[in-house]
């Protein structure tokens, strides 16, 4: 299980994230929402040490999860990747593998296992074909595919997705999803910043709406309502409601 307890985070005295705490068990599918400015991405970050917390303990298993970085993936938006850098797509999803190897036997122990790994992974997301490729020279859809390769490359526990349907097709969506389920069966946990509100919710287990705080976490129906969308939304509560009729 993954534990968050009384997170918070402080930018210059302003509070960014207040007091946020939830668990989540092995095999859950966890969609993070809230408007923008909500504070979702510095959950994650903090989280993940990225960013330090004012306050909060995170745990995976009862033990520090920043011990634990291993066992998690995260994937960032795509605004936030310098799609500029001179790696090929087999190089960006190979670069998982790095903390499974040795650096002193990269080159023999770097063989045939990890690069079947990272063609399967490939494989599994549609772009085998592209693997030779520059990642700048990809389509959005094209290029989430290769960090979705790169979190199932890297074979973790945990996995984190920072807005990952962003700029993407209804193929690439629907695969995205396909891997997911994949993922949840295989009993890790993931957790999904997610702007829809849409029919797309009913693939989460959980939801969990915030705006600094936690407002809300439970599954669509418990999540989803008037009060809870105005707590979140504020002004634009109107053309939230219009969206989920």
């Amino acid at each position: 299980m993954l534990e968050v307890e009384h997170l918070a985070v402080s930018y210059h005295d302003v509070n960014a994230v207040e007091d946020v705490s939830f668990a989540i068990a092995s095999g859950q599918m966890v969609a993070v929402i809230g408007p923008n400015g909500a504070g979702k991405s510095t959950v994650f970050k903090a989280i993940l040490g990225l960013v330090p917390a004012s306050s909060g303990h995170m745990r995976y298993r009862s033990r520090s999860l920043h011990r634990q970085l291993r066992t998690v993936a995260y994937v960032p938006q795509r605004s936030q990747v310098d799609w500029d850098f001179p790696v090929t797509v087999w190089g960006a999803v190979m670069m998982a593998r790095t903390r499974h190897r040795n650096w002193l036997g990269w080159i023999k122990k770097s063989g045939c296992h990890c690069e079947s790994i990272v063609k399967s992974a490939l494989q599994r997301v549609g772009i085998w074909e592209l693997r030779d490729r520059q990642i700048g020279e990809l389509s959005g859809g094209q290029q989430q595919r290769v960090f979705l390769a790169r979190a199932i490359a890297q074979e973790a526990e945990l996995l984190f997705f920072d807005e990952p349907f962003v700029g993407v097709d209804k193929k690439t969506e629907a695969v995205i999803f396909d891997v997911f389920a994949e993922l949840k069966s295989q009993s890790k946990i993931l957790l999904v910043i997610t702007h829809d509100l849409g029919s797309n919710l009913d693939n989460y287990d959980r939801l969990l709406l915030m705006n600094k705080e936690l407002i809300a976490d439970g599954d669509r129906d418990t999540v989803i309502t008037s009060q809870n969308i105005k707590r979140a939304y504020g002004d634009s509560v109107i053309l939230m409601q219009k969206e989920l009729t």
